[in-house]
């Protein structure tokens, strides 16, 4: 796993992960996992997903690279605390896997807490299951 910088802006935690390297197929059978990950931690909660490459796709005015194959968001919050409004301007958290030719890409924003990205950097190296 690596952390980027994207756009010159946003940190961003992402890995390349081989379809040779995982048992799951696709990003749906990625997501559940990732919904259960979620459900068993004492303190995350799963909200839902998002389906990018179909409404990306839908939009007369969309545009996909040809590379990507399928592309999907698991959203959930690991939010403890809620010390002034502003924070809800970096909550809840996203985690995109998107499905290449022979790989999936994982990835997701840093977050301002340490917790969360350390569970998710977990969850996310643990796609990699062979």
């Amino acid at each position: 796993m690596k952390q980027i910088t994207l756009m010159e802006k946003y940190p961003v935690f992402t890995i390349e992960i081989e379809k040779s390297e995982t048992n799951y197929q696709n990003v749906d059978e990625i997501l559940a996992y990732l919904k259960a990950q979620v459900e068993a931690h004492p303190i995350a909660v799963y909200i839902g997903e998002f389906d990018h490459y179909g409404h990306t796709s839908s939009l007369e005015v969309g545009e996909i690279s040809e590379d990507i194959k399928d592309a999907k968001n698991l959203i959930c919050c690991f939010g403890k605390a809620l010390p002034k409004p502003e924070v809800l301007g970096v909550r809840p958290r996203s985690i995109g896997v998107a499905e290449m030719k022979d790989s999936f890409v994982v990835s997701f924003l840093e977050a301002p807490n340490p917790d969360a990205n350390a569970a998710m950097e977990k969850w996310v190296k643990g796609i990699a299951n062979k």
